[in-house]
């Protein structure tokens, strides 16, 4: 069983609840990756792979052959990142652990034309999924978001489509109900 927080930090996930109702974010795991009180608070979708390559939306970027997923409602003509690189991509910010967001896109090119940046170091994300002073705090007490530690899912590697339905069931108890239920349980 999973431990679930009852504050959202940098670096934990928000995991949708099984009836949220917004379709930006019906069954989704979000990273995120800035919270504070005072700003409020940046996120990524991780769990929503758009039908897009990025060889397909960059024009001049090096060949990297990685699907980009869709990182949330807010800025969807901004690309975003994340990645295992840390500081050898100057600029990158350090989420948790061995996560980072962002960075200098001049030296991630050099280093994905000398392999030292592989589909399995980074995610890219069109738009970002953000909170104002409050919002996500009074979303959180609405039961719209339960809050988990990062380590509930591997960011880089787990697989996108099972991953909400996955963290779903290590919930237990009456998500185990929600974990198989269709997206609208009136069609059922």
């Amino acid at each position: 069983m999973q431990r679930v927080l009852t504050d959202p930090i940098k670096g934990s996930l928000l995991v949708a609840e099984p009836l949220l109702g917004d379709p930006n974010f019906d069954r989704t795991v979000i990273l995120l990756t800035e919270h504070n009180e005072i700003e409020g608070s940046v996120g990524f979708v991780i769990n929503k792979p758009l039908d897009l390559q990025l060889d397909d939306i960059v024009i001049g970027f090096p060949s990297l052959k990685t699907k980009v997923y869709h990182g949330g409602p807010v800025q969807q003509d901004n690309l975003y990142f994340i990645h295992n690189k840390g500081n050898l991509i100057p600029g990158s910010q350090l989420i948790k652990d061995d996560l980072y967001w962002g960075g200098d896109l001049e030296p991630l090119k050099e280093m994905i034309k000398c392999k030292l940046v592989t589909p399995e170091d980074i995610r890219f994300f069109l738009g970002y999924s953000g909170w104002g002073l409050g919002q996500l705090k009074n979303e959180v007490e609405s039961k719209s978001w339960v809050i988990l530690e990062q380590k509930s899912v591997n960011v880089l590697h787990d697989s996108p489509q099972e991953m909400w339905k996955n963290v779903i069931r290590q919930l237990g108890g009456d998500y185990l109900l929600w974990a198989n239920s269709p997206l609208d349980p009136s069609l059922n």
